[in-house]
């Protein structure tokens, strides 16, 4: 009889559907480490465990769920995490289906803002080597920021007020939401592709830290890093800090301040133009009087007393005189003696003053003899001496 006797089928639906059934275990929260973390390449769903000191929990999050998070789960972090707990059928195994997950003691943005810190400045996009220096009297100031927002009414009146000038470029966004960071980089890289300002500032005011997320996406981060034009971050207030700050060419802690870094003041600039004039006025006065003087002196000596005047231009003269020429004789002697040495070296490497020490040179019908085979009997030679030259003719030759 077969009555009562189970397929493992079956036994794994029972048991599955008695898991399913019961309410307590369709919404549990579980803390734990992550160990044995795998994210799957093609499909995206988080394969991990959940464990403590005395049990372990494997554990799944679809690809649906892991999108919405904001940092990358990883090995030894503790968490804490929503779900249901099922049975996995085709291997028995029951496992924990996570719905959603949070760091244990930090918020999620924080550690996901930590780790996007940390791998882009490994990266080198925070190295300042990359920072381009901002243009002393920009023509052109674009502005990324909310049309609506404070932080454009704060640029705008400053830059009027510091540098009028300067002509305001505003690209509108939205500066915070799920679309805020794909319009952030959209306007960032049309503004800087179609080279439409000479610096551009990009920011908003102050939040929540959920409010200033979308200047933290990492996609945000290398537009700006790839920026030709220099950019000025101007996120929140002076102790918020976000990605897009570490990246740009210079952090403003607030949108008033980023105006007044991107724009010289009219008024200093005046006063400093004012006091140049002063200067160089004061300047061109002492060198006129000093002339004058100069001028006033040589006067008196020509009227006063000529022949005075024209004896210290004699002298003056003479000694110009006296020194020319001793530089010229100093180098002539200079170059005689270079020349007597390369004689002297000419003349040992001469050929007469070989003859000179009693040498003598035979020479035939072909040239120099420098051989007794090149002489036959009767060959008519020519013997040169330091003082003249012999005609003989070879009698006797001896090897």
């Amino acid at each position: 009889m077969n009555v009562g006797i189970l397929t493992v089928s079956q036994v794994n639906f029972y048991i599955k559907s008695l898991l399913d059934g019961d309410p307590n275990l369709q919404a549990v929260f579980v803390c734990g480490e992550v160990s044995n973390f795998t994210r799957h390449y093609k499909s995206g769903h988080l394969y991990f465990s959940l464990k403590d000191d005395r049990a372990v929990i494997k554990s799944v999050m679809f690809s649906f769920a892991a999108s919405r998070l904001r940092f990358e789960p990883t090995d030894g972090m503790k968490v804490i995490v929503r779900g249901r707990i099922s049975l996995y059928e085709p291997s028995g195994q029951y496992q924990l289906y996570v719905e959603d997950m949070q760091p244990d003691g930090v918020g999620a943005l924080a550690v996901a803002y930590e780790q996007l810190r940390q791998r882009l400045e490994k990266e080198g996009l925070f190295s300042s080597e990359h920072k381009k220096p901002l243009p002393k009297f920009p023509e052109r100031v674009g502005v990324i920021t909310s049309p609506t927002g404070a932080a454009r009414r704060d640029i705008e009146n400053i830059i009027s007020r510091r540098f009028p000038s300067a002509e305001i470029v505003l690209c509108p966004v939205t500066v915070q939401g799920d679309n805020a960071p794909k319009q952030l980089k959209e306007a960032l890289e049309y503004m800087d592709g179609d080279a439409l300002a000479d610096v551009i500032i990009i920011g908003r005011g102050g939040g929540s830290a959920e409010d200033l997320w979308a200047f933290n996406d990492e996609s945000l981060a290398r537009a700006v890093f790839n920026c030709k034009t220099p950019i000025i971050s101007a996120v929140g207030h002076e102790t918020d800090y976000t990605i897009c700050d570490f990246v740009a060419d210079l952090r403003a802690p607030t949108p008033s301040a980023a105006a007044e870094l991107a724009v010289p003041d009219r008024d200093e600039l005046l006063s400093e133009l004012e006091q140049a004039r002063l200067n160089l006025a004061r300047i061109m006065e002492s060198r006129v009087q000093r002339a004058e003087e100069r001028l006033a002196a040589v006067r008196r000596g020509v009227i006063f007393a000529p022949m005075k005047f024209l004896d210290e231009k004699s002298l003056k003269a003479d000694i110009c005189t006296r020194s020319f020429k001793a530089a010229v004789d100093k180098y002539i002697s200079l170059k005689e003696n270079s020349l007597r040495n390369a004689a002297s070296a000419l003349d040992h490497l001469s050929p007469l003053g070989i003859l000179a020490r009693g040498y003598a040179l035979a020479l035939g019908d072909k040239g120099a003899i420098r051989s007794v085979g090149d002489v036959s009997e009767g060959d008519k030679l020519k013997i040169i001496l330091k003082d003249g030259t012999i005609g003989c003719t070879a009698e006797e030759i001896n090897g």
